[in-house]
């Protein structure tokens, strides 16, 4: 059995704090450009700032940190934070080998939906790299849709990376 909730107690950040790493050691192992992705936007030091700052960054009401378990164990993250007055952005959808299969993406990422449209958002988006076939297709077969990108993004990575976005 799978329970998704909001991700606000020290012992629930915790998790998603080392899913997320084991999220970053996945991207980095998964290819050279992966790593290389990786590296761009999260070296160490920045990744680390980030995960001591994802309660602000991603804090209600604008914002909200899910924590999927899986069997009784943390299996799965996601979240998202606000761009604009109408646009949400999905950050940090990961979920662990074992527990891949259920569906928890999916529940993750309507979930993170619905939040953002309880919240008053019209549009969420969300980026993925092209190498991730099951992912992009994920989002597609939910209504995201192919874009450019929202954000500035170094050219050197740009070819390696797609652009969603989806109605709320």
């Amino acid at each position: 059995m799978t329970v998704i909730r909001s991700a606000t107690t020290p012992t629930d950040l915790a998790a998603v704090r080392q899913l997320c790493w084991d999220y970053r050691s996945h991207m980095n192992s998964a290819s050279e450009i992966e790593e290389r992705i990786t590296e761009t936007f999260y070296p160490v030091p920045k990744y680390t700032a980030l995960m001591d700052q994802l309660p602000t960054l991603h804090a209600r009401p604008r914002g909200i940190i899910l924590l999927a378990e899986h069997a009784s164990t943390p299996a799965a993250c996601a979240m998202t934070q606000q761009l604009d007055d109408d646009m949400a952005e999905i950050k940090r959808l990961y979920v662990t080998p074992a527990a891949r299969g259920h569906g928890i993406a999916r529940a993750l990422i309507l979930a993170l939906m619905d939040q953002a449209r309880t919240d008053g958002f019209t549009r969420i988006v969300l980026d993925t790299s092209v190498n991730l076939a099951p992912a992009r297709a994920l989002y597609t077969a939910l209504g995201f849709r192919e874009r450019g990108p929202y954000q500035p993004i170094p050219p050197d990575v740009l070819p390696h990376l797609l652009f969603f976005e989806a109605p709320l």
